[in-house]
């Protein structure tokens, strides 16, 4: 795979990575192939602060950039908003304040999706 043909659940691995490099909490991939026309995945985690949420986006987005030279399609929200979305095209990424990753519920919105467990380092595989 050349670096620029990362994409479907390749891509959300490496986009929960570089969330979790970045100590987002709660991390999860959501596989919605199926059943919408939004994404095939959601990458959804969560911060603490406003700095913790700039943070978070920034290492997203540069860790996509420098290792497979892959930029972002669109991005809405702000830290102040308490909710920042990065689109990737296959992978929509929410990036959530504590406090409003449970009044929007994306989990539970999209309950139907399977969970796909986050890989903790991919260069750990046999």
């Amino acid at each position: 795979m050349s670096e620029t043909e990362l994409e479907g659940l390749a891509l959300a691995q490496a986009i929960a990575k570089a969330a979790d490099e970045m100590q987002a909490e709660d991390v999860v991939i959501l596989d919605l192939k199926g059943i919408s026309t939004i994404a095939d995945y959601f990458v959804i985690c969560s911060g603490t602060s406003h700095p913790h949420l700039k943070a978070i986006r920034r290492e997203v987005a540069a860790s996509l950039d420098s290792e497979y030279q892959l930029k972002k399609h669109a991005s809405e929200g702000t830290p102040e908003s308490h909710w920042l979305v990065l689109d990737y095209r296959d992978v929509i990424v929410h990036i959530f304040h504590n406090d409003k990753r449970d009044l929007y519920s994306l989990e539970d919105l999209w309950s139907d999706a399977i969970t796909i467990p986050v890989e903790a380092d991919s260069s750990s595989e046999a």
